[in-house]
């Protein structure tokens, strides 16, 4: 008779340093989120998050992936689980577009859907889904009223 095993999960997480802020508009989230960006910015397109809690005040950041010179693939269950992991009450979505072309494209807007109806099954809020540029500019879907 062969036996199953079952694996044993825990929250952990590192203890890397979070600079303390509170996000309340795109401009905090995008500022906060180009210290997360290097030279890279230009070179490939990345994705991260960033966690707040119920007064928006960050309690953690994740860098959810990495691609190539224009798309990079993101697992909503893998940002839910970080959502969850640190009892996050909503998450700022970022990722940069090398080009600097700073309109969202049709897979942008499908995976900012995703992750707002993902999230929500979950009680939390998708506070933002923010596109970055090499020049300093930035998109919000919240400030176009798109979340």
């Amino acid at each position: 008779m062969t036996q199953n095993k079952a694996t044993e999960f825990k929250i952990s997480a590192t203890g890397n340093y979070v600079p303390s802020a509170k996000i309340t508009s795109s401009i905090d989230a995008a500022n906060y989120a180009k210290q997360f960006y290097s030279d890279d910015i230009s070179v490939y397109e990345s994705a991260f998050i960033i966690l707040l809690n119920q007064a928006s005040k960050v309690i953690g950041w994740a860098k959810i992936a990495q691609g190539g010179l224009a798309a990079t693939i993101v697992d909503v269950r893998i940002v839910a689980k970080y959502a969850i992991d640190s009892l996050a009450a909503s998450v700022v979505f970022v990722h940069n577009h090398p080009s600097g072309n700073l309109r969202s494209s049709m897979p942008d807007d499908t995976l900012t859907r995703r992750l707002k109806e993902g999230l929500a099954l979950l009680d939390v809020r998708l506070m933002d889904s923010i596109i970055l540029s090499p020049e300093g500019g930035y998109f919000s879907y919240a400030d176009e009223g798109r979340l």
